[in-house]
């Protein structure tokens, strides 16, 4: 029996089988469409619900994880007599992090006796689940909670995220692209590659047009990446395209025959509210910190 809690947010994008499988409690996110509000539960069913409703045109909000709902979470994992580690999307794209910690802190102040390690881990969706995915390997292990957080805190930076949007009105909504005032995306046919650097913000850093084209130079970037490395587990994510996931994950094969594995994983409900339907990604390690090669 693991000697610790791995514990995460919906925002991992890891099915919910595999989850409760693995024991990982997770916090749920909540978005609104139609008038309802949905909390992401990580099931293919409430994907289905929202990406129908956004191809009809309806444009979904999401809302922040609040203090208290931090809290008790915590608490619920802890009083369970195990230290936690608890591992949520990047601050840079939500405040909701220094929630987290705020009820953290609140929790250190009444229960001094209780461990409990927020990681800042400067990824996002399926980079969140492919980090989450590596941890829960090592806690299998048998590794303590410490080493798991050193491996983590060692190797967050070089899990790389490339992104390919299909229509950046989603984006430029959320506020979330930095540079996104430069692209004149839908008047031009530009499907913009969307990477996040070390500090975890989303930056466009190719402006291909055409779907095609970008696909390409997804494929590309992953020779420039990883190199000849082999053994390398890699992540093709999409919202709602899974043919388009199909051919993407099929081209890098014929690219890299070496890679040990391709899988494809869905986005889920609170960030394809920002990113919208037809969205393909590449999720992978590199050989070193990303900072050292993103294109600026």
């Amino acid at each position: 029996m693991s000697e610790f809690i791995l514990a995460t947010a919906s925002t991992c994008d890891l099915d919910r089988d595999w989850l409760d499988a693995h024991e990982i409690p997770f916090i749920s996110y909540t978005f609104e469409i139609d008038g309802d509000v949905i909390a992401d539960d990580c099931r293919d069913k409430t994907k289905r619900k929202l990406y129908a409703l956004m191809r009809e045109g309806k444009a979904p909000n999401t809302s922040q994880i609040n203090e208290y709902v931090y809290y008790r979470f915590f608490m619920e994992l802890l009083q369970k007599g195990k230290p936690v580690l608890f591992a949520d999307m990047d601050k840079a794209i939500t405040g909701a992090y220094s929630n987290s910690l705020r009820a953290a802190e609140t929790i250190k102040e009444e229960h001094p006796e209780y461990e409990l390690y927020i990681l800042d881990t400067r990824a996002i969706t399926a980079g969140l689940g492919f980090l989450i995915k590596h941890m829960e390997a090592l806690r299998e292990e048998g590794k303590t909670m410490q080493e798991v957080i050193d491996w983590a805190e060692a190797n967050k930076l070089r899990v790389v995220h490339r992104f390919m949007i299909d229509d950046l009105k989603w984006l430029r909504k959320g506020g979330r692209l930095s540079n996104a005032a430069s692209i004149a995306g839908t008047l031009l046919s530009l499907k913009p590659l969307v990477q996040l650097p070390d500090d975890g913000s989303l930056i466009a850093f190719e402006k291909p047009r055409g779907r095609k084209k970008a696909m390409r130079l997804l494929v590309e970037y992953i020779g420039k990446d990883i190199g000849d490395s082999f053994n390398k587990e890699m992540i093709v994510m999409h919202s709602d395209c899974p043919e388009d996931a199909q051919a993407l994950k099929e081209k890098i094969l014929e690219a890299y025959p070496y890679l040990k594995s391709v899988e494809i994983m869905e986005l889920g409900p609170v960030i394809a509210a920002h990113i919208g339907p037809d969205f393909l990604a590449t999720v992978y390690f590199s050989e070193n910190n990303r900072g050292s090669y993103f294109k600026k």
